[in-house]
């Protein structure tokens, strides 16, 4: 059952890892279809994931085919998808820079042009919350702006994407925009961007980048 999209979910995982976005086991994506979900299973490495080992559930949480337990974040990524009507792909990271800023307890500030084209908007910081449940989803809603991606504070990143592939050029964007941003401030303090030149780049970068219909 959803082969296609098992082999895509596959292929998303190892990309975030050839990025260095996840290490080990850490990190997972999700891709929503219709009214299911498939997710990274728990706990499995990445060298050994296979696209099979995906196991869809429904937005409950209930297992629908799979022979693994579901990532641990499952609660947290279905409740994103039932309140964000436009969310298909969620991606969960510990991606170092972008870490070191929600283990410092500090939103990323729009310092350079790419991160205003890619996410016209600072990079949130959410509330603590607990692993495993729905806690994390529920910080997340009081701070997510129209780029989708906030950072968990003391634990990590999450990204909602319109896509697999939307998700998945964000988070490897996001680790970019971190890195830079954690070195400029640690040298000296930077100004942020112009907020009127953010939007009109990121309006820029979103209607006229790239080919047609692909950004």
């Amino acid at each position: 059952m959803y082969e296609k999209e098992r082999q895509l979910l596959y292929e998303a995982h190892l990309t975030l890892e050839k990025y260095g976005l996840v290490a080990y086991t850490s990190g997972n994506v999700s891709l929503k279809i219709n009214d299911k979900v498939l997710i990274k299973p728990s706990g499995v490495p990445y060298s050994s994931l296979k696209p099979s080992d995906m196991v869809l559930v429904d937005l409950s949480g209930k297992v629908i085919d799979g022979n693994m337990k579901p990532s641990v974040d499952a609660a947290t990524h279905l409740y994103l998808y039932r309140n964000i009507e436009w969310a298909k792909s969620i991606i969960h990271t510990h991606s170092t820079f972008a870490t070191t800023f929600a283990v410092l307890e500090k939103s990323i500030p729009v310092l350079c042009t790419a991160h205003a084209d890619v996410f016209g908007e600072e990079i949130p910081l959410a509330e603590y919350a607990p692993v495993g449940s729905e806690a994390i989803g529920k910080a997340v809603i009081k701070v997510i702006g129209k780029s989708g991606t906030v950072l968990l504070r003391k634990h990590g990143v999450i990204v909602v994407g319109k896509s697999l592939d939307d998700a998945v050029k964000k988070a490897v964007f996001l680790e970019e925009v971190a890195k830079m941003s954690y070195f400029a401030l640690s040298n000296q303090r930077v100004e942020p961007l112009d907020p009127s030149e953010v939007d009109r780049l990121n309006t820029q970068y979103h209607t006229k980048y790239g080919q047609a219909g692909n950004s």
